[in-house]
């Protein structure tokens, strides 16, 4: 997995993303959910990975700003996407960047496949 930092000038809107964001099926649209990282294991380098999402805050929006980005081309298990996390994490805090308090994860196709991909606010 290669994990970039972008860029994003303008904010991306979604519609309402509400549901179980581990349980995505294909034909379910483009979406989007936010998680408040735990407060204990969001900065650092080997989270406990049992808490570290923390608590699913429905957000439309995915801010303009720095991040911290991966993505994979399939729709990912939950066990996956939080070692994904993880890895972003500690990819951040090697770079001596400071790594936000949310991780924003996101669904899409892309050339007719599944695309699973987190962004990673940073400073």
């Amino acid at each position: 997995m290669e994990i970039q930092t972008l860029t994003l000038l303008s904010p991306l809107y979604y519609t309402s993303t509400e549901g179980d964001p581990f349980n995505y099926r294909e034909g379910d649209g483009e979406k989007l959910y936010c998680f408040r990282l735990d407060e204990n294991e969001y900065s650092c380098f080997e989270p406990n990975k049992e808490t570290l999402l923390g608590r699913l805050v429905f957000n439309q929006v995915l801010p303009e700003g720095n991040y911290l980005f991966a993505q994979k081309r399939a729709i990912l298990s939950r066990d996956e996407i939080i070692d994904m996390a993880a890895e972003i994490q500690a990819e951040g805090l090697w770079q001596r960047l400071k790594p936000g308090k949310t991780l924003y994860l996101r669904y899409l196709f892309e050339d007719s496949k599944a695309v699973t991909q987190l962004f990673r606010p940073y400073s």
